[in-house]
């Protein structure tokens, strides 16, 4: 394709890329070296019938003034990074220092909100992402090889949490684990235990939370994964039954092999939807027990006093960052296998 051509073509993608991803990223990372500007505070002296007391408050006009000289904030650098709300530097190595065994260790680095969320996020990332693609591979499968008169309610039932907004689907299922809930109040029953609760143990929160991951991005999967197997060459299936080969052994050295790209493109994406989980902490009220990097922008962002503009973008940064670091081994090894077949 002539170079003109291919301008030609490329650049609305190249234009849209700019401006709502390549500058927004920078402007955030500009906001992270900045931090707000501290208050100005006036006394004043507040006189009634039993005497005068001195009163401190805000003073506003001198604010307000303040934030039209310098609107991003007061530049910080990174100070905001190495905090004790972010990356928390003199932290760790207080408790690396101070600390008696592993035990502590980690569970003073687990007090620490930024590390607290961390290893959640990366706890949900790295568990969910394996069982969505086996599930919704599993579902496909089975939904491929049962009959064409079934396939239709099976395919709609498959796609159900799908279709439900993640908020609305956590509240439907935090209620249900409630101990009004048929979930909670059966297991109350099956264990004999009235005070048996899945949001007490954070261990028990975790889990469910995991649950619902799974259950809510596996159709996604499904519907993929089943595109594929009607791409899937009728002949080279009916030659390996032909030499011998069992239903596990097609599944095995000819349908996986042959799915694996787009086994790669659910990876990619569940990744990166993982790795940003948020509204199940909401509708399940869980922030007591588990936190993601979103779930702190958020926080930072609705603080009663004023939003923390400059801890939210740090934690965007950093989460950027980590998703970066998340997709790097699977587009090498995409990467590679194009040079291969070039």
């Amino acid at each position: 394709m002539p170079h003109k051509t291919f301008m030609a073509f490329i650049w609305p993608s190249l234009l849209a890329m700019v401006l709502f991803i390549a500058l927004p990223i920078v402007s955030v990372g500009y906001q992270s070296l900045f931090i707000e500007h501290e208050q100005i505070l006036i006394e004043a002296e507040s006189c009634g019938p039993f005497g005068c007391n001195m009163e401190v408050s805000v003073d506003f006009e001198a604010m307000q003034e303040l934030r039209e000289e310098q609107p991003a904030g007061r530049f910080n650098g990174t100070g905001t990074y190495t905090n004790a709300s972010h990356l928390a530097f003199d932290e760790i190595g207080e408790i690396f220092a101070t600390s008696e065994n592993f035990g502590e260790i980690r569970n003073r680095i687990m007090n620490l909100p930024f590390y607290k969320a961390l290893i959640f996020t990366l706890a949900y990332t790295f568990i969910v992402t394996p069982l969505v693609i086996i599930l919704g591979f599993v579902i496909a499968v089975v939904v491929n090889s049962i009959p064409r008169l079934l396939k239709g309610p099976v395919i709609f039932f498959s796609l159900l949490p799908m279709l439900v907004t993640p908020l609305v689907g956590s509240l439907v299922l935090f209620w249900m684990i409630d101990s009004r809930g048929i979930i909670g109040a059966g297991l109350q029953t099956l264990f004999g235990d009235p005070s048996l609760s899945l949001k007490a143990s954070p261990t028990l929160t975790w889990i469910t939370l995991f649950v619902y991951g799974v259950w809510h991005s596996a159709p996604f999967a499904f519907v993929v994964f089943y595109a594929g197997l009607q791409t899937v060459p009728q002949d080279t299936m009916e030659s390996a039954m032909v030499d011998g080969a069992s239903r596990w052994e097609r599944v095995r050295f000819v349908i996986i092999p042959y799915l694996m790209p787009l086994a790669t493109f659910v990876a990619l994406m569940q990744l990166m939807d993982n790795f940003r989980i948020f509204e199940p902490i909401i509708g399940f009220s869980a922030a007591a027990s588990a936190t993601s990097l979103s779930y702190l922008i958020y926080n930072d962002l609705r603080a009663a006093e004023s939003p923390l503009f400059g801890s939210a973008a740090a934690t965007s940064m950093l989460t950027i960052l980590g998703v970066i670091i998340l997709l790097l081994p699977v587009l090498r090894r995409n990467w590679r296998e194009f040079n291969r077949k070039t």
